[in-house]
């Protein structure tokens, strides 16, 4: 039972390290492809305005949604694991 909290409680702090990463990287990167849209785009209002506006639109997409599955896909995988070895 030891190993199994240690396990999970090991496994979230690993995870959420990795959820982090992937967020703060993707929140970059879209950052960065709205200001080369903006500057190709003639520079059409604020650049603050623009980049917010886009930031905002991000925060609803389906990519940022995806990055959850850093959670969902691991758990699911050794919860599978742990139900095939014990009870098959």
């Amino acid at each position: 039972m030891l190993a199994l909290l240690r396990l999970v409680v090991f496994g979230f702090i690993i995870l959420t390290v990795i959820y982090v990463s992937i967020s703060v990287y993707s929140r970059s990167v879209r950052r960065r492809k709205l200001l080369k849209e903006w500057q190709e785009t003639g520079r059409p209002g604020d650049e603050d305005t623009y980049i917010k506006t886009g930031m905002a639109q991000y925060e609803h997409s389906l990519r940022r949604r995806l990055v959850w599955l850093v959670y969902i896909v691991p758990v699911t995988v050794i919860v599978l694991i742990i139900y095939v070895m014990n009870f098959m």
